[in-house]
């Protein structure tokens, strides 16, 4: 490649490459991340490799070793594309176009359903961003995923990231009305004891505390699932068929509780609602399509989340 061309190339999209190639590991998974192919990373990486005139990294059978030049062109390429994002979002006004790409990870459950509204919102207000919508109950390590922000639900563990509460999602316990007809009215909460159970494992198994709404005391319920089980939707199935009774978000069941395919049972007991929360990376600036897509996530979240608190 000649020095005319090598002057030519867009430098910003080379060391954002850079910086991909290091933080996923591979040149691979880079090149996934980034939409494009193995060839057009490699090539990209030589490319840097001959403008800055030195090897950056060396190939081993299993992994990726940085050179010392390599680390530190990780190291000078990170702060100064954070410098241009933000001179980047400095001189775009308000009227200017939104554009680049986000990825997100999101819950199975919500990911398919609950959320997609607020999502639709963002990509029809923005029409030249481009998301990577995610579906995954975990969270992940965002550097090595190229995860720009996650949506979660549950306590968050994972450590050195921002955990933004957004909102709390009511958990009612529902049963089909084929199962109520089966077991008859419920006169103490421990009697549900009896009931079969479908568990949601990534929440509770063999034990589930109930709240009174009224008079806040608490029920300690022993539980012996006929089904443990870590998705949601299959839980639903279950509870639906009659097969078991099952403590749930209400977001998931409010359509069958409005057609009366499931009935909440046990109307004054709830479990501790589930948290939601926006996670992402601890960073010096987050760019302005990451924080217009967190604001309108979190309006439809709220909003979402006030009427379903409504649903009788």
């Amino acid at each position: 490649m000649n020095i005319q061309t090598l002057k030519n190339l867009d430098r910003i999209l080379l060391l954002k490459t850079w910086v991909r190639i290091v933080e996923a590991g591979s040149l691979s998974t880079a090149a996934k991340q980034l939409s494009t192919t193995q060839p057009t990373i490699s090539r990209r990486l030589k490319s840097l490799e001959q403008i800055l005139n030195c090897k950056l990294m060396l190939r081993t059978t299993h992994q990726l070793k940085l050179t010392d030049e390599g680390d530190n062109c990780y190291q000078q390429a990170k702060q100064l594309l954070a410098q241009w994002s933000i001179l980047e979002d400095s001189v775009v006004n308000e009227t200017a176009t939104i554009k680049g790409r986000l990825r997100v990870r999101v819950p199975h459950a919500f990911g398919q359903k609950q959320l997609v509204k607020p999502l639709i919102k963002y990509l029809t207000t923005y029409p030249e961003m481009r998301v990577d919508w995610l579906l995954n109950d975990t969270l992940p390590d965002f550097l090595a995923d190229n995860i720009d922000c996650a949506i979660h639900v549950g306590a968050v563990t994972t450590p050195n990231v921002v955990a933004k509460l957004i909102a709390h999602v009511p958990r009612i316990v529902v049963a089909a009305p084929s199962l109520i007809e089966k077991y008859g009215k419920i006169n103490n909460i421990t009697e549900l004891q009896q009931w079969p159970w479908i568990a949601i494992s990534s929440f509770y198994n063999h034990e589930l505390t109930l709240k009174n709404t009224a008079c806040s005391t608490t029920s300690i319920l022993e539980l012996d699932p006929i089904l443990s089980t870590d998705n949601l939707y299959s839980a639903v199935e279950c509870v639906k068929d009659g097969v078991g009774i099952s403590t749930v978000s209400s977001w998931l069941v409010e359509p069958y509780l409005l057609t009366g395919q499931l009935v909440h049972i046990a109307e004054g007991w709830q479990a501790d609602p589930l948290p939601i929360y926006l996670v992402y990376p601890y960073s010096n600036y987050y760019s302005k399509r990451l924080r217009l897509f967190m604001e309108i996530m979190t309006a439809g979240i709220q909003s979402m989340v006030e009427i379903d608190q409504k649903i009788p």
